[in-house]
């Protein structure tokens, strides 16, 4: 929970190091860090065509936005067709948003053929980042999946297949994020960094979500400092509740403290997005409207980069 967002429980060296940081003038940071683009996940906008949804998050004035490849989803890569593909690049160019990231869901553990499986998922996920953006390609995001009493059983099965995972990210150009997850078995920030040392490769990074850790009682500062060194993208939202029982909620929903967020990320020369994912717990419920949840996400979020003095782009 965003309330959780500050503690006094660090150590006195970092909360040092942590206050100097914060010292900096809204106006030294703003010079000094490269822009930090606030966007959208399509996760949330299921029920719109692409293009449609494209054109809502620009007029709303996002900065770029994820695509979901999940099955079932429009930018399913399965079943993606030539023209829907050369539709969506147009209408990517034509928004002038930045497509950040490609989300997918690869359960990492399983059968052998899941695995397999996997991988063949990750070459049309790296497949469609170069087609639909060939001088950048976003970034290929994903969960990893099990549950969380299962870590320690898991976890060296865990880092032998995602270098399997990073042999495709390596062929293939492209940059794979995971996440740590409230109900997985990757569920703390110091078992990310396991993983990625265990890893080994500038192709696989984090994705940082501070709700999943929140509802652990793991402070933002805490959690920053052992991640960020290791992250490129942020999803962004609330949570209430703790590890057993949770829901998730829209950013800034709650309590909003995100310029503390955002002072923070920029001190520690944070470079990548930041996207609002809304929860399947919000956007599978009856009523649900994509397009009033981005206008609420985007006002707070927008007005608290400004207070932290970000600058976006």
């Amino acid at each position: 929970m965003m309330s959780q967002l500050i503690t006094r429980r660090q150590s006195l060296a970092y909360a040092a190091g942590l206050a100097g940081s914060l010292a900096l003038s809204s106006s030294a940071l703003a010079a000094d860090e490269q822009p930090i683009g606030l966007g959208f996940s399509l996760y949330g906008m299921k029920s719109l065509p692409p293009t449609q949804a494209l054109q809502t998050c620009r007029e709303i004035g996002y900065d770029c936005v994820e695509l979901p490849l999940m099955p079932g989803w429009p930018g399913d890569p399965e079943t993606l067709g030539i023209s829907a593909r050369k539709e969506l690049k147009a209408a990517l160019d034509k928004s002038g948003l930045r497509l950040s990231s490609l989300m997918e869901n690869l359960l990492l553990l399983g059968e052998d053929k899941t695995h397999a499986a996997n991988l063949q998922r990750l070459k049309l996920a790296a497949d469609l980042a170069h087609e639909l953006v060939p001088d950048k390609p976003p970034l290929i995001e994903t969960v990893l999946g099990g549950r969380p009493t299962e870590w320690d059983k898991v976890k060296d099965k865990m880092a032998e297949r995602l270098r399997d995972w990073a042999k495709v990210a390596e062929e293939k150009k492209v940059t794979l994020v995971f996440k740590a997850h409230v109900g997985n078995a990757l569920h703390t920030p110091g078992d990310a960094a396991w993983l990625i040392e265990q890893i080994g490769s500038r192709f696989v990074r984090l994705a940082y979500d501070y709700s999943h850790f929140g509802l652990q009682k793991i402070s933002l500062e805490s959690s920053l400092e052992t991640l960020l060194p290791h992250t490129v993208f942020i999803h962004l939202k609330d949570a209430e509740g703790d590890a057993a029982k949770f829901q998730f909620l829209l950013p800034a929903e709650k309590e909003n403290r995100y310029a503390e967020y955002f002072r923070l990320l920029a001190a520690n020369k944070y470079r990548g997005d930041v996207v609002v994912e809304v929860s399947g717990q919000i956007h599978s419920k009856p009523g649900y409207d994509p397009v009033a949840a981005a206008k609420k996400c985007y006002e707070p979020l927008a007005a608290a980069m400004r207070e932290a003095g970000v600058r976006r782009g």
